[in-house]
Order: C-alpha cells, then structure tokens, then sequence
C-alpha cells in the first residue's frame, strides 16, 4: 500500500502541473483530458481541462484534475521531507513565486529546518529537513 494524495483543481490544473515541474519537482507522467477519446464530459466549460493527471518525480507521487467544483485544499499540506537543506532552499524559493510563504523557512528549536508556504495555486506545502 502506498498513500498518493490526489490535488483537485478548479480549472487551473495543467498551469500548476507546468509551475510543479518547472520549478524541478517532476512531472505529469499521465495526462487524459475531459472529453478526449470518448472520455465523459460532465460540462462543456471542463472539455479539455485535466480529467486525470499522475505526476512523478524522485520521491514523489501524487495525482491532481480540474473539478469545477472543488473546494479549496484546507486542513492539510503537501509535505516534502528532504535530507539536502541546499535543495530544499531552492525549491522552497522556486516554490513560493507567485503565491505566500505562512511560515518562513528557519531552523526550529526542536532541530529541523521548516517553511510553509501556499503556491500560487492554493495548494499547501511544508518542507522540512533534519539533516544540516
């Protein structure tokens, strides 16, 4: 058993799968489309938009599609644990373009450097790393 959280997107899917994988996190490695090769089409504003999506990259996995009636990601985040503080630092910065940093990276008193931050998708993700 693996847990591999799925992302549900209103209508800006695709945009935030290319932001993902820009800023060095992976990819789309499936990508199927309201409305392409007989899929259903549950309006005709969602033709086209991301009915499925996977997106891989080292150490991650999660799936994300363009509902129009989603609800906005609250009560959780997307965590990424690393052991290179230098590696999270980048994508911590890539990440946080275009959206709001909650909680600024620092060193915590418990001995894990942390950051949270809200892309400017909506989507919630925190970066930790034990090893300094």
């Amino acid at each position: 058993m693996r847990l591999s959280p799925s992302l549900f997107f209103t209508t800006n899917c695709e945009p935030a799968l290319a932001f993902y994988e820009q800023c060095g996190l992976g990819r789309a490695t499936i990508l199927l489309r309201w409305g392409d090769n007989n899929m259903p089409v549950r309006t005709e504003a969602m033709r086209a938009k991301v009915l499925h999506a996977r997106f891989e990259g080292p150490g991650v996995l999660f799936h994300a599609s363009d509902n129009d009636d989603a609800e906005p990601m609250k009560g959780s985040a997307m965590m990424l644990d690393f052991a290179d503080l230098a590696a999270m630092r980048v994508l911590f910065d890539r990440m946080s373009a275009g959206g709001r940093i909650t909680v600024p990276f620092a060193r915590q008193y418990w001995g894990t450097s942390v950051g949270m931050l809200v892309d400017a998708f909506g989507v919630q993700w925190m970066f930790s790393c034990s090893n300094e």
